[in-house]
């Protein structure tokens, strides 16, 4: 009884201090959004909030348009992340439920363009958008990465655990393949559905290397690219940017609070898929 109380300590002890130091770069990065460029690397270093938030909020807008690139980070990541889903979910119920000549050999290319850099296919993305007359548009922004392999992935090893027996029960009585999508299908992937919609939200929050070749304007820019314009050849205003970090992070502490609850259930499930 001893051992197995002292065990628990242990462990909570040592979940606490990891909790601690991987939450202590976000707080700093909020108490140095409060304070002046100067006190960001003061040593000691300061730990408790100062008045200056709403000023280095007020210059980071003046340098970057804040408003402006907030909103194109947020249209541009609400669409992606529904449009993403609609279409993954689609494929990963095509390749779960359904029998058709190559569907083995299509579902190991999937696989295997996640093994792809990203980088390498910069340049045809580029060279399409540009034929198509897409460049510096939101379309450009949004689509090119719509088809998610892992997403795809994610999706179709959940729905592997919907009995066929139930879906056939519904065919008998008449259910179109639509409505057994809508009514059998997702529903009994509401974990899975929010596990994938997070990591497409981060995906697409964090982009950055994509934005900054299909963006040319200032107008355009979503937040990764626009903070990244504040580190320039003349002086770094670290407020600005604590203050710019401290925006970007909240949207995705929010949505991941909000879909928490389904979150590890979603994860586990396409662990244990076979």
């Amino acid at each position: 009884m001893l051992t197995n109380r002292f065990s628990s300590v242990f462990l909570y002890v040592c979940l606490t201090i990891s909790a601690v130091v991987s939450l202590f770069p976000f707080y700093w990065a909020a108490i140095a959004s409060t304070n002046e460029s100067g006190k960001v690397f003061s040593k000691p270093p300061v730990l408790w909030p100062g008045g200056k938030f709403l000023e280095n909020v007020s210059n980071l807008n003046d340098t970057i348009g804040i408003g402006r690139v907030m909103f194109n980070s947020l249209f541009v990541v609400v669409i992606y992340t529904a449009l993403s889903l609609t279409v993954c979910t689609m494929a990963g119920y095509a390749f779960a439920k359904f029998r058709f000549t190559g569907r083995n050999a299509l579902f190991a290319v999937f696989l295997l363009s996640m093994m792809v850099p990203y980088h390498a296919l910069v340049i045809p993305l580029f060279k399409m958008m540009a034929a198509w007359g897409w460049l510096n548009s939101y379309q450009a922004l949004i689509l090119p990465n719509v088809a998610y392999p892992f997403a795809i992935f994610l999706m179709r090893q959940n729905m592997l655990a919907v009995p066929d027996a139930i879906m056939e029960a519904g065919r008998i009585d008449g259910v179109s393949e639509w409505g057994l999508f809508n009514r059998i299908i997702l529903p009994s992937v509401k974990p899975a559905l929010a596990a994938t919609a997070i990591f497409l939200f981060m995906f697409q929050w964090n982009s950055f290397l994509w934005p900054l070749v299909a963006a040319s304007t200032k107008e355009m820019y979503t937040l990764p690219v626009a903070l990244s314009s504040l580190f320039g050849l003349s002086r770094i205003d670290y407020g600005q940017v604590m203050a710019g970090v401290t925006l970007a992070t909240g949207p995705i502490i929010v949505f991941f609070l909000l879909l928490q609850n389904h979150f590890i259930s979603g994860m586990l499930g396409s662990a244990l898929k076979e």
